[in-house]
């Protein structure tokens, strides 16, 4: 069983970001693309879709209209690039408020808020295997050097990752794993906010990190720079880790 998510803008582009997105999670699957809010309002009521990534300044209809006239059936994140809008949305009893451009770190993190409020809504003895929480998964198999050789690394022995030109580096306590792969790959194998991309060629263990100074990570003795591109992201994540 896959959550069946629409996205909904009346900006192509931006929906199919959404559509993008969505693809790359195993545990969401793309029903529609809409560019029209009447349009997707009627799929809901049909009872087709689980999940709507939605934009909120439509014309026509808007996202908070949408809202008011969809009820329970269907849950929702709002997707939009005006952020005066989130006390507006969290009032409808939305899961997530994304800002645009949405970049995909903060997209899985909402997809997982939206896997963890379903998933609670199943029976125990219901609960399919399928919807299963990448999370829960203790390890992940890499390719090596070798044809149809893969190794197996435990997800909580990883310290942190490099993405190199031609190859991925795994560092685990007292060791470095190489793997053919790229960095992309491996993200997208990984269960955030577990793991969290801090540059483009680094992906940091979070539980790993011993301090943050400034735009540098320490990992034992590593310093790691934190990307521009991935600070609010990232700082937005270690302000929302429980203490």
């Amino acid at each position: 069983m896959k959550i069946r998510c629409l996205a909904v803008d009346d900006e192509a582009y931006a929906a199919r970001i959404i559509a993008d997105h969505v693809g790359k999670v195993p545990f969401l699957q793309l029903v529609g693309i809409c560019t029209n809010a009447i349009e997707a309002l009627a799929l809901v009521q049909q009872g087709e879709v689980d999940l709507v990534f939605l934009d909120i300044q439509m014309p026509d209809l808007s996202g908070i209209q949408f809202l008011k006239l969809c009820g329970s059936k269907c849950k929702v994140i709002l997707t939009t690039a005006y952020p005066e809008y989130a006390l507006q949305g969290y009032e409808h009893d939305v899961i997530d408020y994304l800002l645009k451009p949405v970049p995909f770190d903060r997209f899985l993190k909402a997809a997982q808020k939206a896997w963890q409020q379903m998933a609670a809504t199943l029976p125990p003895a219901t609960a399919p295997a399928a919807m299963a929480a990448p999370a829960q998964q203790g390890h992940m198999f890499v390719k090596s050097d070798s044809k149809n050789k893969f190794i197996k690394v435990d997800l909580d022995d990883i310290l942190y990752i490099e993405g190199l030109k031609n190859y991925v580096s795994i560092f685990v306590q007292g060791q470095r794993i190489i793997t053919y792969q790229t960095l992309r790959d491996l993200e997208d194998q990984l269960p955030q906010p577990a793991f969290c991309r801090v540059h483009r060629s680094y992906i940091v263990a979070v539980n790993k990190i011993r301090l943050i100074d400034g735009h540098m990570i320490y990992i034992h003795d590593q310093a790691l720079p934190v990307g521009e591109t991935y600070r609010e992201a990232f700082y937005r994540l270690i302000r929302e880790e429980p203490t």
